[in-house]
């Protein structure tokens, strides 16, 4: 079956594997959802991923907990197929007044919001994690 939203479809498999307290979630691959998990990674959002080859490739999400917590509190896809939403450098969001992130997707590959105004670039909001 084919998804119309990979992306929000990964972000639901974090968000409903951190409600059960799962130590990992399994997702499709894609460039995407790759890069999106290198920003979250990289944020402390997650422990890590990695790919597994099952054959048609799997990204297996290691979620992350603090005193039994989940790190992650609200996970949100912005810029949805049926509704895109753009922003430029100025007009960035600040999520939750800075202590949470936007993810970008922009010329320079797929970035955070705190990266996009250093490099002085906008882009498609694709999420906000908090």
């Amino acid at each position: 079956m084919a998804l119309s939203d990979p992306l929000g479809d990964m972000l639901t498999r974090i968000r409903n594997g951190q409600a059960a307290h799962k130590a990992a979630v399994n997702s499709p691959v894609s460039k995407l959802r790759v890069n999106v998990l290198e920003v979250l990674q990289r944020e402390g959002y997650i422990r890590g991923y990695r790919h597994e080859d099952t054959g048609h490739g799997e990204l297996s999400i290691e979620l992350k907990y603090h005193n039994g917590e989940p790190v992650i509190r609200e996970l949100r896809r912005v810029s949805k197929p049926g509704r895109r939403i753009y922003s430029g450098v100025k007009d960035l969001p600040r999520v939750y007044n800075g202590l949470g992130i936007a993810i970008l997707s922009t010329p320079r590959g797929v970035i955070s919001d705190a990266e996009a105004r250093a490099a002085h670039v906008g882009g498609e909001i694709l999420c906000t994690v908090f």
